[in-house]
């Protein structure tokens, strides 16, 4: 992410991971696996990690959810390795990118680690973060509106880390929010500040248009 509007902590390694992730892409490319199939392939993971969160089974979970990322990673690799990069395939990847997300936060929401009402604010929020940039890209015609505070990345491993400290630690509860909670609300402010930051950016970038 550039121009100042925020850090994007991985935002700022995708360039690298790109060129590191060439090979496997290539590989699996001979497998004769597409990337909108391997990208259906991540959604359908992202359910499992959304049904053992429901059922309590936090490091379960979180291992669905890094496969799921790991996953998410590779069906670009594979468009990149062999120039099938479309834009059918790129609308196909931003919707499932948000089935997925939302299909582990609602996981969550059906844990007993988790106020129930807490999750819908966190993936309404994640939801408008995405939906900002959306309509900036395709209305505002933007080349990218990825600018923000935390993108998908940032948010997944807060969610990660979130899970973890709850399983390994007892860690108190406060005012009667549990730390997934405490982490949800973190996401829910982070995506908050990115809707902001987009629009600013896309005000910036239309202005005299």
């Amino acid at each position: 992410m550039n121009d100042g509007y925020g850090v994007i902590m991985f935002g700022k390694l995708r360039e690298k991971y790109q060129k590191m992730m060439m090979p496997v892409g290539e590989a699996f490319s001979k497998l004769g696996l597409t990337p909108n199939i391997i990208t259906f392939i991540s959604f359908i993971i992202s359910i499992c990690a959304g049904l053992l969160l429901a059922f309590n089974q936090l490091v379960l979970g979180v291992a669905f959810i890094v496969l799921t990322g790991l996953v998410d990673m590779l069906d670009g690799a594979v468009a990149r390795a062999t120039g099938r990069s479309t834009r059918f395939g790129a609308v196909w990847d931003h919707l499932l990118d948000r089935y997925a997300e939302f299909s582990i936060v609602f996981g969550i929401a059906f844990s007993v680690y988790s106020t129930w009402y807490i999750p819908f604010v966190a993936i309404f929020s994640m939801i408008m973060a995405s939906f900002v940039r959306a309509k900036a890209e395709s209305v505002g015609k933007l080349d990218k509106c990825t600018v923000g505070i935390a993108e998908r990345q940032e948010k997944l491993l807060i969610l990660i880390i979130g899970c973890l400290l709850t399983y390994f630690y007892s860690l108190p509860v406060i005012l009667d929010y549990t730390i997934l909670d405490i982490c949800l609300l973190l996401i829910a402010i982070l995506s908050q500040i990115t809707v902001v930051q987009r629009l600013k950016y896309t005000w910036n970038m239309t202005q005299g248009e």
